[in-house]
């Protein structure tokens, strides 16, 4: 199997990245599934029905979650009624939608997501490890392949699931910091892991939002409405291939889309 992990999509220029680019790597890596984060596809917080739809119609088969998933109330309705989207598995009882997804191909292969978030300079949350147990028993009883994304800020939080989950996830990755980390690799027992997958939007602002404001805020400490940026898109992750009888990683190749620029790669 061969999936494709997009790092989180931020606002409509990161939607337009993924209806550009999605198809065209669907064919390059004759990919068999494609997860996303999607907590900022919506403006840059949350998600909506409209944008849910959007994602699904551009090649977005499976989505994840984070601190930002309720931002917009319009979109509860998406987590709790769509089979293909998750939250935070150590969310609070009673909030909406599930910590997983269980999907199956056109192949009918079948595949694990597990979205969890983390606590080092995040909100109070249950323990994100325990979380990701409880859900990785239910789901290796139906699936050997499983992608763990771990919604974290801080690197060491992220590096210490993959230690965790190596040998039982096909990919652990992290989300959150919107800067893509180049330590993409191999684990010892077979896991795929990458500390961050990157932002799929803006770069010309800082991590999605226009700099002008975070800059009056660093410098001043007015805090204005965040905007989103809108200029040089990239699109971000990797493609991970996974051996379908043992669930084990086999390859993991960083993807990193710039539309306006020369270091494209792949080249697609």
């Amino acid at each position: 199997m061969r999936l494709l992990f997009i790092g989180d999509i931020f606002g409509e220029p990161g939607r337009d990245m993924v209806k550009k680019f999605v198809p065209l790597l669907r064919k390059k890596f004759e990919l068999d599934v494609v997860i996303a984060n999607v907590e900022n596809a919506a403006g840059g917080n949350g998600i909506t029905p409209q944008v849910y739809e959007e994602l699904c119609q551009s090649g977005i088969d499976v989505m994840s979650g984070g601190n930002h998933s309720f931002d917009k109330k319009e979109g509860f309705p998406v987590y709790q009624a769509e089979s293909n989207i998750a939250r935070p598995a150590n969310y609070p009882d009673g909030t909406p939608g599930f910590g997983s997804v269980l999907y199956s191909t056109t192949q009918g292969k079948k595949i694990g997501l597990i979205n969890v978030m983390g606590r080092v300079f995040m909100d109070a949350l249950d323990c994100p490890f325990r979380a990701a147990d409880r859900l990785y028993k239910e789901l290796s009883q139906k699936t050997n392949m499983i992608v763990l994304d771990i919604h974290a800020e801080a690197s060491s939080e992220k590096v210490a699931m993959g230690w965790y989950f190596d040998g039982r996830a096909s990919l652990v990755v992290g989300t959150h910091t919107h800067v893509q980390s180049a330590d993409e690799r191999i684990l010892p027992q077979g896991t795929a892991y990458m500390t961050d997958a990157g932002l799929t939007g803006p770069y010309d602002g800082v991590i999605g939002i226009k700099k002008e404001i975070i800059l009056d805020r660093f410098l001043t400490k007015i805090g204005r409405k965040f905007e989103p940026a809108k200029g040089d898109p990239w699109l971000c992750g990797c493609v991970v291939e996974v051996n379908e009888d043992t669930g084990k990683a086999t390859s993991i190749e960083r993807v990193r889309i710039e539309l306006n620029r020369t270091e494209t790669h792949p080249r697609v």
